[in-house]
């Protein structure tokens, strides 16, 4: 019944990661010889600004193909040297050795905590070098040692306080539920997916960053009457320290009903905190000591802020969350009945080293990461799909609230400010202003969650539409690989 073997998820890793890669050296080539900046774009941004898009996109390209190298390989060696087994059977001898017992739920625990660990420390070399030599070399790192130290430390021991319970209910489910067993854990995740929603934003998250009400003024007025115009059920304000470790910008909601809570980084609105510096709570005034780096901050105008949530409420008042939550739903449902169906044969196990055990965890692991494989990356691809069509919707939603022009201007002056690396929420992922025009039609689709910058204020806006389609009338099948 099962084919699926180290060789052959190898295989699958690996067309993965020679397909990934292949795309980005696409780009990556274009991106090289792409000196000048395109003419269509000479109107919202510069040729300092162009070149330094370009060399930030370089050096995260380069990056990216050594660092995804290194992971395949790691990825590969543990399969094809049974590197999982021989963990497992570590960490039975350490919980027996340490007077814990080789129970299975002991030993899964162990497993969790210690892999993380090793995992940690295998990328704690990527994550050094990308934050303080490539975000550092472009300006966009605030982090100290102390701080990136203590942030990762935190991350790791909450991580593993959350997981370490979760996966042993998981584990527990399993073995206790029967034959629809998959029907219990579905509701179990589900329950997990809400509880957390609520406690990461409002327990957890402030463990890491300072958030601090909006102050009372012009801006937080003109937002209370943006969120009551469209009856959103907005109960609080924030304003997150996220300079303290990066000056990228972001802007989000969350909250469950009619709890709704928005927050803005201090880095998006800096030059409102500055114009009510005297107000703003002491959670704000330690930004103080970021102040050399002026040259730095971005910062938006009060209707700026409020192009950029009219778009992010457009994926309230439209459903959008609902219905990625409902996906994710129908997704796990069907997982958990197909691993229902395989997690008990033996020879899953057995291909992979285990001859004489069949762990719970290990069945998870293998069947969700490897004979999923295939699946997962076409669900990928699928969901940046509606993903762009979600993003296109809420543009429409923020320009029939007359927002467009102000969404269109903070778009294009962050990302020119931040190189192409600003996130709106979960939208923007690593688009560069300028070289949006000499990205390639094949890899948009496969990685890009939001479309070419000057395809979206074209096609959203009206934004020099006449010049733009007549340049893209030599790549028409660009356009409708897009579209």
């Amino acid at each position: 019944m099962l084919s699926c073997s180290p060789p052959t998820a190898c295989g699958h890793t690996g067309r993965r990661q020679t397909f990934e890669t292949y795309l980005s050296y696409r780009q990556y080539r274009i991106c090289r010889n792409t000196v000048n900046i395109p003419s269509e774009v000479t109107a919202i941004t510069d040729q300092e600004t162009f070149s330094k898009a370009r060399l930030y996109q370089l050096d995260k390209f380069r990056f990216g193909f050594l660092s995804g190298l290194w992971n395949q390989l790691e990825t590969t060696l543990v399969l094809l040297l049974n590197g999982i087994p021989f963990f497992w059977s570590l960490c039975e001898n350490w919980s027996t050795q340490v007077g814990l017992g080789n129970g299975e739920l002991m030993v899964t625990s162990l497993f969790i905590v210690l892999g993380s660990l090793l995992s940690t420390v295998l990328d704690l070399p990527w994550t050094i070098y990308y934050t303080f030599v490539i975000e550092q070399r472009h300006g966009f790192n605030n982090q100290t040692a102390r701080f990136f130290a203590v942030d990762r430390l935190k991350k790791f021991i909450i991580l593993q306080c959350i997981m370490v319970p979760i996966v042993a209910a998981i584990v527990q489910i399993i073995k206790m539920g029967g034959d629809y067993f998959f029907i219990y854990l579905w509701f179990f995740t589900l329950v997990v997916t809400v509880l957390m929603s609520f406690i990461y934003s409002d327990f957890i998250a402030p463990l890491f960053d300072k958030f601090t009400p909006l102050p009372e003024g012009e801006l937080r007025t003109k937002i209370e009457e943006l969120a009551s115009s469209i009856n959103f059920p907005l109960k609080k304000l924030y304003i997150v320290e996220g300079s303290k470790r990066s000056s990228h910008s972001n802007a989000y909601f969350y909250g469950l009903y009619k709890e709704k809570k928005i927050v803005l980084f201090d880095t998006l609105l800096e030059k409102n905190v500055q114009k009510d510096e005297s107000s703003v709570p002491n959670g704000i005034e330690g930004e103080k000591e970021e102040q050399p780096k002026a040259h730095k901050k971005c910062g938006c105008s009060d209707d700026e802020i409020l192009g950029i949530l009219a778009h992010e409420l457009g994926h309230w008042k439209l459903s959008h969350v609902l219905k990625n939550v409902a996906i994710g739903q129908v997704h796990l449902f069907f997982c958990f009945m197909i691993f229902a169906m395989l997690y008990q044969d033996s020879r899953l196990y057995q291909a992979f080293g285990f001859l004489d055990a069949q762990p719970v965890f290990i069945g998870l692991v293998l069947i969700f990461m490897y004979i999923f494989s295939p699946y997962n990356t076409l669900l990928e691809f699928l969901m940046t799909a509606l993903s762009r069509r979600f993003e296109f919707q809420a543009d429409a939603f923020a320009k029939k609230l007359h927002r467009a022009s102000y969404l269109r201007s903070a778009l294009v002056g962050i990302l020119a400010h931040e190189l192409g690396h600003w996130k709106l929420s979960h939208v923007l992922k690593n688009v560069a202003i300028g070289l949006v025009l000499i990205f390639m039609y094949i890899f948009s689709p496969y990685n890009t969650l939001l479309e070419f910058l000057m395809t979206a204020l074209s096609r959203r806006f009206e934004f020099q539409a006449d010049a733009f389609a007549k340049k893209l009338h030599r790549a028409s099948y660009l356009r409708s690989a897009l579209v």
